[in-house]
């Protein structure tokens, strides 16, 4: 039987209050002081946003607010209650800022300066609202929808929807500044994913040897991590063996290689990108 949604304690709910104000708070900041009076956008809803503002005049958060309203009520279908909220809250800020911040002075007028700065907050801002379970932008949202209907990953779907974005940006505020904003976003969505995924990079490690025991040993003895065995069978040989499976550091990775070809020359390794680690113990034991 399913278990019930599990309610947030008072502290997390104050802990995602606070990290979610504080990046709806930075993207604007990176938007009314650093990118849209530099001519420069960023993806996605926003962008459009911003192109809206710049054709009509009016206050860029009335559209940030208003356009994304729709995708609200998808996520709040797609994704959940909790999402929809925090989102809601997210962008509720983020416009609130932006109409306080419209007639403040631009920090700099150099646009490469302004795609630094704006690039690297606009990623923290974006990057702590979807760390803590909020989006500031539909059109995540949007993709995952027509990925199900097209069959087309995510991530093309999203550069298909912001190369058009693009390009308009182009007609609208000129190509050079359309080129600027590409780098910008580049650039934001590389510190997101820093912010999201943590800076603490791991890998999962996945080794088969017919040497396992003294492997697994020696792991934890100079590594000072744990591992964990995984029955397999060969289809070539047909003979049973054991897989060592064990999440290390990026640092301790160089080890870790070195200790298996010290054993066995001829041992298999394949290592895959671990973007966060949760549950069990992956404490550093002492190393003998």
């Amino acid at each position: 039987m399913a278990k019930t949604h599990r309610k947030l304690s008072p502290v997390e709910l104050l802990k995602k209050f606070i990290f979610i104000t504080a990046g709806a708070i930075l993207m604007a900041v990176a938007l009314e002081v650093f990118l849209v009076p530099n001519d420069i956008i960023d993806g996605g809803i926003t962008g459009i946003s911003i192109v809206l503002s710049k054709i009509t005049a009016l206050p860029l958060g009335i559209f940030l607010f208003v356009i994304n309203l729709p995708f609200l009520f998808l996520g709040y279908k797609q994704i959940g209650k909790t999402f929809a909220f925090s989102t809601l809250y997210g962008i509720i800020v983020m416009s609130v800022t932006t109409q306080l911040l419209h007639h403040v002075s631009p920090f700099t007028n150099e646009k490469i300066l302004a795609v630094l700065f704006g690039g690297l907050i606009l990623g923290l801002g974006v990057g702590l609202v979807i760390r803590f379970g909020g989006s500031l932008d539909g059109t995540e949202i949007v993709a995952i929808l027509l990925s199900k209907k097209t069959r087309m990953p995510v991530g093309q779907i999203i550069m298909v929807m912001n190369v058009f974005i693009f390009i308009i940006a182009g007609f609208v505020f000129g190509w050079d500044s359309a080129m600027y904003s590409i780098f910008t976003y580049y650039m934001a969505s590389k510190v997101m994913d820093i912010v999201v995924e943590g800076l603490n990079e791991s890998k999962s490690v996945t080794i088969i040897s017919g040497e396992y025991e003294e492997i697994s040993q020696t792991i934890q003895d100079r590594l000072g991590r744990s591992t964990t065995f995984i029955y397999a069978r060969g289809g070539y040989s047909g003979e049973d063996t054991q897989m060592i499976y064990c999440v290390v550091t990026r640092l301790e990775l160089a080890k870790l290689k070195s200790v298996v070809h010290e054993i066995d020359p001829k041992a298999f390794i394949a290592i895959e990108h671990v973007s966060d680690v949760l549950g069990g113990n992956f404490e550093k034991s002492a190393i003998h």
